[in-house]
């Protein structure tokens, strides 16, 4: 599929199944299975698609120092900023952390343009604004019971932002001279070895749901996950960052739409606008 709208195809399955995934995410850890768990249920599902993308290219991975380097790198920046994560939520409010996070491809277009010298037309640049302030409104919480206590979860916020913004970044700069599939392959082994950091987290004190509402629903909604994150690196290899990395970032879409489906949940006006502007975006970039 190394057609010229390859891209499109592996980023629609991303911004898909990573919708999915938001919207069933929090029904394990409701169950009362932790999410630093889930991260290590979600390492493990990695492997199948690994194997899955290896097979496909006969067991042929790149060994150089560089591409080693900038795998490691590129599963670094999205699992280390997985597991920031979970520790800015303990410092600050949901509500004020993930809208900010969810702002990341703008770093990722920022580093596209500068550094790749990636262009598009004025019609995709519409497209591209469309979708970042989309994503904006998909992500935004109503204030809870949460206080913000001191800056912490700021610090953490903005780790976590850079982390996933340059992540993307550095796939595609990757795809420049390595296989997807090795990129994925140091994706995997990277998110292993940080699950011992994952268990440290767990409190271990707290009950946990050991039935299959537990590690086995996990598996089936993180595989989702994995998925979407292998097809991203395609997208990546065929298509320009500043335009596949954006409409990805259009997977709330498709939480905001399972959710009203499965938990009854009426979106309210700021979730109702980014709904359009989001399918805006989506037709602008794919056409």
């Amino acid at each position: 599929m190394k057609s010229s709208r390859s891209w499109l195809s592996y980023a629609i399955i991303t911004t898909v199944f990573w919708g999915i995934w938001g919207a069933l995410i929090e029904v394990p850890e409701k169950a009362g299975f932790p999410a630093t768990l889930g991260y290590i249920v979600w390492s493990l599902t990695m492997i199948p698609c690994a194997l899955v993308s290896l097979y496909l290219v006969k067991w042929k991975i790149e060994t150089d120092k560089r591409s080693i380097l900038l795998g490691s790198a590129v599963g670094l920046l999205g699992a280390g900023g997985q597991l920031l994560l979970f520790q800015a939520l303990r410092e600050g409010p949901a509500y004020i952390i993930f809208p900010f996070i969810s702002l990341y491809p703008m770093l990722t277009v920022l580093l596209s343009v500068m550094l790749l010298k990636e262009k598009t037309s004025f019609l995709k640049w519409i497209g591209i604004g469309t979708a970042i302030v989309a994503i904006f409104f998909l992500s935004y919480q109503e204030p809870g019971a949460s206080d913000v206590r001191g800056y912490l979860w700021m610090a953490l916020s903005m780790m976590v932002f850079a982390a996933w913004g340059l992540q993307a970044f550095a796939m595609k700069f990757s795809n420049e001279t390595m296989k997807a599939e090795s990129i994925f392959f140091y994706m995997t082994i990277v998110a292993l070895l940080l699950t011992p950091f994952a268990c440290w987290m767990t409190d271990f004190n707290q009950p946990v749901n050991w039935g299959f509402k537990g590690p086995y629903l996990a598996g089936i909604v993180h595989l989702l996950n994995s998925i979407g994150a292998l097809m991203l690196v395609y997208a990546l290899r065929y298509g320009k960052a500043i335009i596949v990395v954006p409409l990805t970032g259009m997977a709330p879409l498709i939480t905001i739409i399972l959710s009203l489906i499965l938990y009854s949940v009426i979106p309210g006006p700021i979730l109702l606008i980014g709904l359009v502007l989001a399918v805006a975006a989506i037709l602008i970039l794919s056409f």
